[in-house]
Formats: structure tokens, sequence, C-alpha cells
């Protein structure tokens, strides 16, 4: 017995080391020297301080939770409505969706925000086309970045709610219309419950998703639009003003505005199963 646990920590070992060095030594030592004031060697809260009693920085916060809330929701109740659509249609279309979602999906960063601005930027192809209608379009703007950010988001929310949908049986509409239940109290009694608890789970997962995203909202704005991550960004690696352990205090707020959302989420789901059970 002592033999084979020995020889299963020799198997996770590897993993050991490298969730080590990539991950938890960089997150502890970030967490150190945010209690450090930049350029000095004494332990404070100064940095914490200045984030939420400087306009800029707290500003910063506020905007990246709401971006990434309102994307979240938008392609949270986008994806419910798309993925249903694709478990109606026949199965090998289905693949062929799945297929394209999944490589679309991964189609973030950089080449997503060129392409948008190449289609939707102030010169852009849709852009042009949509001034002969009299119809005015600015990509630069909270909107246009919400834009962006549902893009993104929603082929992850498909590929997260399609096997919850493939998890709905056919035999649970029978026994309801056989105990006399109508579509609609079909849908709100068992379909809908069945799918809060995913839809809750989907909505956190695409919020940090949201929140921890900096290529493309930097690639898009410049850095002009105020951030989190286009923050940290340029006190990490900043031309002018390089602060880095303010940058940790600010990257340490951002991971625990993402723990704050799972437990709540936790909280939520728990609440929901109980009810339903």
């Amino acid at each position: 017995m002592r033999y084979t646990r020995f020889k299963n920590f020799l198997v996770l070992l590897p993993f050991i080391i490298i969730f080590a060095a990539v991950l938890l030594i960089p997150f502890i030592m970030m967490a150190i020297s945010s209690f450090f004031q930049d350029n000095t060697s004494s332990f404070s809260f100064y940095n914490f301080h200045l984030i939420f009693t400087q306009k800029f920085y707290y500003i910063a916060i506020t905007n990246s939770i709401n971006l990434s809330l309102f994307s979240s929701i938008i392609g949270s109740f986008l994806g419910l409505f798309v993925t249903y659509a694709i478990t109606k249609l026949a199965h090998q279309t289905q693949n062929r969706l799945l297929l394209i979602l999944n490589a679309t999906s991964n189609f973030a960063g950089v080449p997503l925000a060129f392409a948008f601005i190449i289609l939707l930027g102030n010169s852009g192809f849709i852009t042009l086309m949509l001034k002969y209608v009299h119809i005015q379009f600015n990509l630069y703007t909270w909107m246009g970045l919400i834009l962006v950010y549902v893009y993104f988001q929603l082929p992850l929310a498909i590929m997260l709610f399609y096997p919850v949908f493939n998890g709905i049986d056919q035999r649970w509409k029978e026994a309801a219309y056989l105990l006399g239940a109508s579509n609609r109290r079909y849908w709100l009694k068992i379909v809908i419950p069945y799918l809060l608890p995913s839809f809750f789970g989907t909505l956190t997962i695409l919020f940090a998703n949201a929140m921890g995203a900096y290529a493309t909202a930097y690639a898009l704005t410049g850095g002009s639009f105020n951030l989190m991550s286009t923050r940290i960004g340029a006190l990490t690696s900043g031309d002018i003003n390089v602060m880095p352990n303010l940058g940790s205090a600010m990257a340490l707020i951002l991971a625990l505005t993402m723990i704050i959302a799972l437990f709540i989420n936790q909280i939520i789901l728990k609440k929901l199963r109980r009810d339903i059970g």
C-alpha cells in the first residue's frame, strides 16, 4: 500500500512542480509584494489605500466588473438560446457546428481585436456600409467593447451548455404530458430548474474569463479604456511609471474578485439544489 502511494506521488510530482512553479509560487510572491510600497522595504497597506482612494484605479475596478458582468450575462442568455437551437438540428450538423465553435472559442486576443477593427473600426467594412443607411457605430466605446467580449464569450457558453441540453431526457417531457402538464408548465417546473445550476456556473466562468482578458482590450483600445487588466499591464511593464508592487496589489484584488464571484456562485448553487431536491 505504501509503495503504491509512493508510485502515485511520483506520477503526480511533475504536475505538482509545474503547478508550484507556474501558479503557487508566483501568486505567493505577488501577494507578499503587494504589501510593500514601490522603492521601499517597509510593510504597509499603501498600495491598497491608493487603489481604493484614487479615482483612476477605482474606476478601473468598476469598469472591469461592469464589463465582465454585462458581457457574461448577455453571453449566458444568448448561449442558452443558441445551444437549444443547435440541439434541434441533425446530429451530423451539430458535430460540424461544435467543431467550428471549438475553433471560435480560441479565437481571442490580438487576432480577434484586429478582425473587429477591420470589420467595425472607423474605416471598417461594415461601418462604411452602415453609413450608407445613416447608422453610426463606434467600436471604441463601451458598447463596442461589450460586443467584442460577447463575441468571444458566446462560443464558450455554447460549449458549456451543450452537454447540459443533451442531458435533458425526452421521457421527462412525455411523463409531464401524461400527468397533464402543459408545455409551459413543463419548461417552468422541470427544464428551467434543471438548467439553472448550469446557467449560474457558466455565468461565473464567463465572468472570470472576461475579468482576466487583457490582449483583446489592449489591442482594441491601446490601453485607453480603463480596465484592471490593462492597468496591471501598464504598472508592471509600462514605459513611464513602472510600479510592480502596486500592480501586484491590483492583481490580488482581481484574484479576490474572482474568488468572491465563485463563492457567491457556490451559495446560489447550494440554494438551488436544496430547493430542487
